[in-house]
């Protein structure tokens, strides 16, 4: 039977991935600059996909054979790698990695009503609605009005973040079906399935070979491939199946503050005045939305 430390363990695991995924957004916006947006997420996904088949291999596992499987991790790469990290690199070229972190927070929202609305495989409790609303008004609190006064701006930049965000709402759904596999088995085949679909796209279309990344851009790419994409995905496939599909994208809240500061310190970004207060309702509604759920399960 899990105990509390097993529910510290989960939340500690959560608080990791929003660290792993807050970076990536400072990682994308300094590989960007010299690497096309397309070469960028083809070498993201080969390399997390390299290091966990490496890691499959060590641990003595194997992927399945059989086309079924590879069909379903196919379809998890398309809703959560090969579209949304596509888009949210093209739109980095020109968008603030802390706005996409803000814009891509909303992934629990999207998760919350795909839930409710229709696969309705989690129940919906009052206490989510507050995580909810708490988690976005923390958000409104980081981002301040002067920034959400530019929302206007560049349409098309956050129209992809958006749909990106989608993308990852509808993933952390369908990824609960990988149910009873060890969390590297999808991960590293949904890699490796996003990697056979974009890296011939990259060699038509971009030339990789004539390219001349920057030595910022190729750590970015290394840093963004091994923690935030190996890594995360890893710890990822595990939370889908303890904390649930609105629990896990929750970190979406706790990743705000992090990519945040992240961009500010690394890129010169600014915060809100009222930064403090908003990590306050994010931590909240991130308590909101995880914790109940797995009490719920201890107490069954």
């Amino acid at each position: 039977m899990p105990t509390k430390t097993t529910v510290k363990t989960e939340l500690a695991l959560l608080v990791a991935l929003a660290v792993l995924w807050g970076a990536s957004y400072t990682f994308i916006k300094i590989g960007v600059e010299t690497i096309p947006p397309v070469t960028l997420i083809a070498a993201r996904t080969l390399v997390a996909g390299g290091i966990l088949l490496a890691l499959i291999r060590w641990r003595g596992l194997a992927l399945p054979r059989d086309a079924a499987s590879w069909r379903r991790f196919a379809f998890q790469a398309c809703l959560n790698s090969v579209v949304p990290f596509t888009l949210i690199a093209a739109a980095e070229r020109s968008l603030d990695a802390g706005l996409a972190t803000i814009l891509n927070a909303t992934s629990p929202i999207f998760t919350f009503l795909l839930t409710a609305l229709i696969t309705r495989h989690e129940p919906v409790t009052m206490r989510k609605l507050f995580g909810v609303g708490a988690g976005m008004s923390g958000i409104c609190l980081i981002v301040g009005t002067q920034a959400l006064g530019g929302l206007g701006h560049q349409l098309w930049a956050q129209l992809a973040v958006v749909a990106a965000t989608v993308c990852y709402a509808g993933a952390a759904i369908f990824g609960r079906g990988f149910k009873g596999l060890d969390p590297m088995i999808p991960a590293a085949g949904s890699m490796l399935c996003g990697a056979a679909i974009l890296v011939p796209l990259s060699l038509v279309f971009d030339r990789p070979w004539a390219l001349a990344p920057s030595t910022a851009s190729i750590l970015a790419l290394l840093g963004l491939s091994v923690f935030s994409t190996a890594l995360a995905f890893c710890i990822y496939f595990r939370l889908i199946h303890t904390l649930g599909s609105v629990g896990t994208t929750s970190q979406a809240y706790l990743r705000v503050p992090i990519g945040v500061g992240i961009g500010a310190v690394f890129l010169g970004e600014s915060l809100g005045p009222t930064a403090w207060w908003g990590m306050a309702f994010v931590v909240a509604g991130v308590a909101a939305m995880t914790i109940p759920a797995r009490q719920a399960r201890l107490a069954r």
